[in-house]
C-alpha cells in the first residue's frame, strides 16, 4: 500500500496527537485542524488522500465539513464520533462519510479502517482504469466511469465515491443480483463485518437521489431476500 497523506480534524489536541503518533508510525503523512473550517482550508492548500474526521467540533462541526468536503472531492471520510446511536451513523453515512467509528476507540482499529479505505481507493482507480467502457448508460441514467460522473435525464447527480461504486458495480452487469455482502466485498475490499448496514443506507441513499420515488424504485430494485439489481 502507497503511503498516504492524512487529515485528522478533531479540537481535542490529545486525540490528534494520538492518531498523529499511529498514523505517522506507518509512514504516512499526518496534517491536523482543530475544525471544520481550518479542514477546509488544508483540503484546498494540500493534496489529501484521507480525512478523519470528528463530528463534534467549535465553529463547523464534523456535519457540515464533510457535506462541505462532498462539494468539492470524493477523499475517503472516516467519521468519529462519541454518539453511538444508529441514527447517528445514518447521518454521518448520508452527508458523505465513507466509515464512522464511535468514541473511545482502539486506535489500532482505526489504522486497519484507514487502510481499508486507501486500500478500495486505489483498487477502485486501478478498475476504472482497466474498464473498457467509461460509459454506462440505462434509460435516462448515465455513468462516466472515468469522470466519476452520474447525470439523470442530462442532470448532474451529486453522490459519495461509495454511492458511485455501488451503483456503477450493479450497473455493470445489469439483471444479476448482488447480496449486500457481495456489495460489500467488492466495493469496500474486505469482508463483512462491523458495518452490517452500511450496503442498506448506501443504497437508501442513491434511491433518493436517482428514483423519482424511493419507495417505488425503477432502477435500483430489491429482491427480497436475495439482494439488489438493475434491470
Amino acid at each position: 500500500m502507497n503511503m498516504a497523506t492524512i487529515l485528522v480534524v478533531d479540537d481535542d489536541p490529545d486525540i490528534r496527537d494520538v492518531i498523529h503518533i499511529y498514523l505517522r508510525n506507518e509512514g504516512h503523512t499526518v496534517w491536523e485542524a482543530e475544525d471544520g473550517l481550518v479542514a477546509i482550508d488544508s483540503i484546498n492548500e494540500y493534496s489529501i488522500d484521507l480525512v478523519i474526521l470528528d463530528v463534534m467540533m467549535p465553529r463547523m462541526d464534523g456535519i457540515q465539513t464533510c457535506m462541505k468536503i462532498r462539494k468539492q472531492s470524493h477523499v475517503p471520510i472516516i467519521m468519529l464520533s462519541a454518539k453511538e446511536e444508529d441514527m447517528d451513523k445514518i447521518i454521518g453515512l448520508t452527508t458523505g462519510a465513507d466509515d464512522y467509528m464511535v468514541k473511545p476507540f482502539n486506535p489500532l482499529e482505526l489504522l486497519a479502517r484507514v487502510k481499508a479505505q486507501l486500500r478500495r481507493q486505489s483498487l477502485s482507480s486501478t478498475e476504472e482504469k482497466s474498464t473498457s467502457s467509461n460509459f454506462i448508460e440505462i434509460r435516462d441514467l448515465t455513468l462516466d466511469i472515468k469522470k466519476h460522473v452520474v447525470t439523470l435525464k442530462g442532470i448532474p447527480v451529486a453522490l459519495t465515491p461509495l454511492e458511485f461504486s455501488i451503483l456503477a458495480l450493479i450497473a455493470r452487469h445489469p439483471g444479476q443480483v448482488f447480496s449486500s455482502n457481495q456489495i460489500y466485498e467488492s466495493v469496500w475490499k474486505e469482508q463483512p463485518g462491523y458495518s452490517d448496514n452500511t450496503v442498506m443506507v448506501h443504497i437508501r441513499n442513491l434511491r433518493e437521489k436517482i428514483e423519482v420515488s424511493s419507495k417505488d424504485p425503477q432502477y435500483i430494485q430489491t429482491v427480497w431476500g436475495v439482494g439488489y439489481k438493475i434491470e
